[in-house]
């Protein structure tokens, strides 16, 4: 698109089925068409089992995932800018041992 060109107004509307729901677990399922999210909870009840819950998937085309992954990327540089970077593995010795709930 030729930066002099006007971008169109976006309107953002939530359908009366819109629900936020909390994650922290997500599958990545690929195939040639598209790319599944799968998003659940983890739980665990002693050290040995997690249990996954999964409650959503969204699918989308390969295009679609990777402009959120270019979205997603751009997101977390600017939040580790403001906030530090973030470590997806514990550091440190004051982390709590046992089931991870």
């Amino acid at each position: 698109m030729n930066p002099t060109e006007k971008q169109p107004q976006l309107n953002l509307a939530q359908t009366p089925d819109y629900r936020e729901t909390y994650a922290n677990s997500v599958q990545v399922r690929v195939s040639v068409w598209d790319f599944q999210l799968v998003f659940g909870l983890a739980s665990s009840e002693s050290p040995e089992t997690v249990t996954v819950r999964n409650h959503s998937a969204i699918i989308m085309s390969p295009q679609q995932a990777k402009a959120l992954l270019n979205v997603l990327g751009q997101n977390i540089a600017q939040y580790e800018q403001a906030f530090g970077t973030l470590n997806l593995e514990p550091h440190g010795h004051n982390f709590p041992s046992g089931p991870v709930n």
